[in-house]
């Protein structure tokens, strides 16, 4: 059976639905203390081991996202349910996380964008990066200081 529509023609399709940022816009962004925006890494998590990520993202394997975001889900992230945040996704080109974004906004999701050019735009606009490692120990470190600001169950507050 032939491919009646390819995908750069769904790629297409989702960039023209959706909200896309450049690189610059979200440092931007960031820069200016904006709280707001909350990035979700989207690689499979082999590309994460070999090129690093952005600090201060989530991950969130694409095999994933719709389980992770979704409320009914054995798989759901609370961190998905936050309405304050603007989830901005990226993958290696952007274009996984344009059919992703596309695919969020069908479930629901108004606050969700992604990164025209992904993590290759990201990492050639010389925007920082970490490790997989760095990332691994700077998550850790905010759960257990979220963890330690948050009371003990049956402590008085």
């Amino acid at each position: 059976m032939p491919i009646t529509k390819g995908f750069r023609t769904l790629v297409d399709e989702a960039t023209a639905q959706i909200t896309t940022y450049s690189v610059a816009d979200v440092l931007a962004r960031q820069a200016a203390g904006d709280t707001r925006v909350q990035l979700v890494d989207i690689r499979d998590p082999r590309e994460l081991e070999r090129e690093g990520t952005v600090h201060g993202c989530i991950h969130a394997p694409r095999g994933m996202l719709e389980f992770w975001v979704d409320p009914a889900s054995p798989y759901f992230k609370p961190v998905f349910a936050d309405e304050s945040k603007e989830f901005i996704l990226f993958c290696g080109a952007g274009w996984r996380s344009a059919l992703a974004t596309q695919t969020l906004q069908h479930m629901g999701m108004t606050n969700v964008a992604h990164i025209d050019g992904g993590f290759a735009a990201w990492k050639q606009q010389g925007a920082p990066l970490q490790t997989l490692a760095e990332h691994h120990a700077a998550s850790k470190a905010q759960r257990e200081s979220r963890s330690a600001a948050t009371p003990a169950a049956g402590s008085a507050t």
